[in-house]
């Protein structure tokens, strides 16, 4: 009997958000923000923070400094129900943090690494990672300390029969390396963004990304921001449309879209609905500051998901009208 539905490694950070800045931010000067939040951040969190908040058994693995702001990414993840025994507590590191400047509809994102990059597969413990169905890595770009070991923990994955999922996230380098691709094969997910896939691909033409990242990996799911989803499988496409909600804050609304599609599909659940439901997911994300305040508050949460036609019980299967 697995410990847990999904296993996760990753980053930890917290996220410090300044609102209502000026457009132009100019050196020398002393700008007001109107506002601030301070919140669990961080791709890899963020996804099992969500994932742990709508029904499934996660377990975290990766690394903070000995310092408040680790504490409180730890504090955070185990009050949404995250277990957290795989967090490394490295003495003398430091916890990433980032600062994002929110400009109208787009934002700076500014991210100090510190632990992100020293989690090795020295932190990790095999056997926990195995306790699981399925194993989720987000933000590959910014594991450096593990991406050169990862193909060897993805064997070792699959040798245990476990299901792999994968965001990539952006590369802070811009360089998008092809040695990402030697991971390709060992995947049941890859997610990215538009963008990303286009970088992958290494095209302007997101039609000949799909095509071309595809044959590589299945279902390839894709976000495309207020145009929904998509997910090719083989020679299938399937597309989701997006939920329309009054947006607050889009933080970390990719990585909620992911742990609504991993928490059903690690149930079986149809692509169709997979999309449909990560798209609840990322909808819900955005309508609180955070990519996890909405999640955090059950009231919310519950009559959301309820109001829209899929609410998760205790055992993550969905229930209510499936139809979009």
């Amino acid at each position: 009997m697995t410990a847990f539905d999904v296993s996760v490694i990753g980053e930890l950070n917290l996220d410090l958000v300044l609102y209502g800045l000026p457009r132009s931010l100019v050196l020398e000067r002393e700008h007001l923000a109107s506002d601030l939040s301070i919140t669990l951040g961080s791709s890899s969190a963020i996804f099992a923070h969500n994932l742990a908040s709508l029904g499934s058994k996660v377990g975290f693995s990766g690394c903070i400094g000995d310092d408040p702001f680790g504490e409180i990414c730890v504090q955070r993840l185990n009050e949404g129900g995250v277990d957290v025994s795989g967090i490394r507590r490295l003495n003398g590191g430091t916890t990433g943090l980032t600062v994002i400047l929110p400009q109208h509809k787009d934002r700076y994102i500014l991210t100090y690494p510190g632990t992100m990059y020293a989690l090795t597969a020295d932190h990790l413990d095999w056997n926990y990672l195995a306790g699981a169905k399925h194993l989720h890595i987000s933000s590959y770009f910014l594991q450096k300390g593990i991406q050169s070991q990862l193909p060897e923990l993805f064997r070792k994955a699959k040798h245990a029969m476990l299901t792999i999922s994968l965001d990539t996230n952006d590369d802070p380098d811009d360089r998008w390396g092809s040695d990402i691709q030697n991971l390709f094969p060992y995947l049941d997910i890859l997610f990215v963004n538009e963008r990303e896939a286009c970088k992958l691909a290494q095209t302007e033409s997101l039609e000949r990304a799909i095509d071309t990242l595809a044959p590589m990996v299945s279902p390839l799911v894709v976000k495309c921001g207020a145009a929904g989803a998509l997910a090719r499988v083989g020679d299938q496409q399937f597309t989701s449309p997006p939920l329309v909600v009054d947006l607050v804050d889009s933080i970390g609304a990719g990585d909620s879209f992911d742990a609504g599609f991993v928490h059903q599909f690690i149930r079986g659940v149809s692509i169709e609905e997979c999309l449909r439901f990560a798209n609840l997911a990322g909808a819900l994300s955005v309508t609180r500051r955070g990519g996890t305040e909405a999640f955090r508050d059950a009231t919310v949460r519950e009559a959301f998901l309820k109001k829209h036609g899929t609410r998760p019980n205790r055992s993550g299967a969905p229930v209510g009208d499936s139809k979009p």
